[in-house]
């Protein structure tokens, strides 16, 4: 979708003057949430977890196959284009990133070489407190109750104000229609259109249904996934007894992902 600035100001100015930017925007996306619950049975598989996050083992990610097998899962699923000829362009929801951009500066830097060298698995953080909802004008972007930072492609309007805020890089523009550059159209999941932002969904559309993430059913132990406010699930458990670290905590936005350095000999 394509908007000039006039017209996102004028855009904006009506949603405030009909007073669309606070607690009736919101009530209409929750209203859009239990009827999308209902066609995928979210609200009954919802309630078993208030908070979902992730654990990125990096002791199990030692190829490049390691790293591949995963991204290939999430992007084949979602219809992310692998190569669209420029780099600039590229979309990503989850990929390989060094230490440096992964956790930003001030860290450590006399950790162990190999720590400063490996590749980190990133995706979106799914933020306990995202910058990117309060950026959005439309709420195209917005946090559902179980954590999950959820968008609505079809309020999108290109802004990429999200994309300024996200301290993560973890979202990704759609400069061109993506669609021509999939070499094989996924049915589980929405195609994009040129002019609207994306990133990782934590394959809600999958725990609806009782499955697991993605990323997370290939990834032979890599990644762990569950209910962080349940202290009998495995993230609870390694989180409490092992250490693990988060990408830029500083910032307050309580990242749902941990990432577990150490891996088994991490007490």
């Amino acid at each position: 979708m394509s908007i000039n600035r006039r017209q996102f100001l004028r855009r904006a100015g009506m949603l405030t003057a009909l007073g669309l930017g606070g607690t009736f925007a919101f009530t209409g996306f929750r209203k859009k949430e239990v009827a999308v619950a209902a066609e995928y049975g979210i609200e009954k598989k919802a309630d078993l977890a208030s908070r979902w996050a992730m654990v990125v083992d990096m002791s199990k990610f030692k190829s490049e196959d390691d790293y591949k097998r995963v991204q290939e899962a999430c992007h084949t699923l979602h219809n992310v284009p692998e190569e669209i000829g420029n780099t600039k362009e590229e979309i990503k929801w989850i990929w390989k990133d060094d230490y440096h951009h992964t956790f930003g500066a001030g860290q450590n830097k006399y950790l162990d070489e190999h720590v400063i060298e490996a590749p980190f698995m990133v995706l979106c953080n799914h933020c306990e407190n995202p910058p990117c909802v309060k950026a959005c004008p439309t709420q195209a972007t917005f946090k559902r109750r179980d954590g999950i930072v959820a968008m609505d492609f079809h309020r999108c309007i290109g802004c990429r104000f999200c994309m300024a805020a996200c301290p993560f890089g973890a979202r990704s523009f759609n400069f061109r229609d993506p669609r021509p550059f999939i070499k094989e159209v996924s049915t589980e999941y929405p195609t994009r259109t040129a002019g609207v932002v994306e990133k990782c969904n934590f394959c809600y559309e999958r725990l609806a249904k009782g499955q697991k993430p993605a990323c997370v059913e290939t990834s032979k132990g890599g990644l762990i996934f569950g209910d962080l406010d349940d202290p009998n699930s495995e993230v609870r458990k390694i989180i409490s007894t092992k250490f693990t670290i988060r990408r830029k905590p500083e910032l307050g936005t309580q990242p749902s992902v941990y990432y577990l350095v150490g891996g088994d000999d991490n007490a």
